[in-house]
């Protein structure tokens, strides 16, 4: 190896260590999140207890509660009840060794809790928790985490959250970016949009519901529109949603794909703002479990759809991840074909060491570095720090083979050139995708 400070040229002996080394201390961009400020009091997830009832755990800790512990009765218990169960249940009783309790381990031991970790003190933890400066600890977690910022989900007809912008919005970490959802629309669920249209005193119409969206996006100035699709959707819509009878299309309202052809898309032409799309989840397959959010489940998506869609919308930048394993081949050979679609982490249940690895490398082999390899897809402030950490290691052992063969062919980079290639795929090639 021969070193020129910036410049030093690697050699396929050198490229690992270097790569690994790197790859923990790039710092990123979180392309999405369901992070909240801390000034937006409670809708602001931190802690431990948060940490220990997200869905992930607690849908692991019903598959070993006792019979005695049924949905119901978990659910009417205080949030400190509930995190004490899931600690007794996976952390005492069993070894953590699940992805998402050795997450919670991760964090603890970021934060220096070893001590209490390894005494199975909760009671420690807490204290611990107790005792930080909420705004603080937010830029500390960012700081570990190396996270640049962080990209938010707002949905701006839920009440509890829209009361926080308006008649005037509350201050926002500069940690923290803004993404408008809009599920309705891609639902085509014209009831609960003209439900949000009246709150707004506007006319339930196509018009409306554009200048609906026209004003959230001035009071978010969002990175993006973003949806996760019902299971089953389609574009176009299926040819009997098209045909109805009039007097029943009238009583319907408007569908998905009028939707999104007469209202969403114009307004993100108009106002240049991409759609960010989460294919794949299966809403509310085990209904006990929607309390925490854990009910869903995960389905085949359509990916010729999105496809359509982008054929159809060339001047519209799309941003997809999709949920099922089963439809990532595709998918990345779609985004390889398509100009406007950029390809972004691996979502919910692809967020898992084995399936993080294997889609690294075949989206490296068919992408190279024009893609986003990760996002967090956080709702607990905390978990920031073990998703980076876990991802990144991940990803940098994925991509060494790589540049070891690169070099064996007599290709010449340099550490600077590396620490580049590492930038675009945890942040950069989204932001390139975005400003071009």
């Amino acid at each position: 190896m021969r070193n020129t400070g910036s410049q030093e040229v690697l050699t396929p002996e050198t490229v690992g260590p270097a790569l690994l080394e790197d790859v923990r201390d790039v710092e990123v961009i979180d392309v999405h999140t369901h992070l909240l400020p801390p000034s937006h009091g409670k809708l602001m997830l931190w802690g431990i207890d948060e940490l220990l009832t997200y869905h992930y755990l607690v849908s692991e800790y019903f598959m070993v509660a006792p019979a005695e512990i049924t949905h119901e009765l978990f659910f009417a218990k205080t949030k400190l009840e509930q995190s004490d169960l899931v600690w007794q249940g996976l952390f005492v009783e069993r070894s953590p060794i699940s992805e998402a309790c050795q997450g919670v381990i991760t964090t603890l031991q970021r934060l220096g809790l070893e001590r209490q970790v390894a005494d199975r003190d909760l009671r420690g933890i807490r204290a611990w928790f107790a005792q930080q400066s909420l705004d603080e600890h937010v830029e500390n977690i960012f700081r570990l985490a190396k996270v640049r910022y962080a990209v938010m989900t707002n949905i701006p007809y839920v009440e509890e959250e829209a009361q926080h912008w308006q008649p005037e919005a509350k201050p926002v970490t500069s940690r923290l970016r803004k993404a408008l959802r809009i599920d309705n629309f891609l639902k085509g669920d014209w009831a609960s949009i003209c439900e949000a249209l009246k709150k707004e005193g506007l006319d339930e119409t196509m018009d409306g519901a554009k200048e609906y969206l026209r004003k959230w996006a001035g009071i978010y100035k969002p990175e993006y529109m973003m949806a996760s699709t019902p299971h089953d959707w389609r574009y176009p819509e299926p040819a009997a949603a098209a045909s109805m009878k009039p007097l029943v299309k009238a009583y319907a309202g408007f569908g998905a794909s009028e939707l999104l052809e007469e209202a969403v898309v114009p307004v993100c032409e108009e106002l240049s703002l991409p759609i960010a799309l989460k294919l794949g989840a299966w809403r509310g397959m085990s209904p006990d479990l929607d309390p925490c959010c854990g009910g869903d489940g995960v389905a085949s998506a359509d990916v010729a759809s999105l496809q359509a869609l982008c054929a159809k919308f060339p001047k519209v930048k799309f941003l997809v991840t999709v949920l099922s394993r089963a439809n990532q081949h595709e998918l990345t050979v779609v985004c390889q074909k398509t100009r406007n679609l950029h390809l972004y982490g691996c979502w919910w249940y692809c967020n898992n060491p084995s399936i993080i690895e294997e889609l690294t490398k075949m989206r490296t082999e068919m992408l190279g570095t024009a893609y986003t390899a990760q996002h967090s897809d956080c709702r607990v402030l905390e978990q920031l720090l073990y998703k980076w950490d876990h991802s990144r290691q991940i990803i940098g052992e994925a991509l060494v083979p790589y540049y070891q063969r690169l070099l064996r062919k007599g290709w010449r980079l340099t550490r600077e050139e590396l620490r580049r290639d590492l930038q675009l795929l945890l942040g950069g090639s989204y932001e390139a995708f975005m400003a071009r």
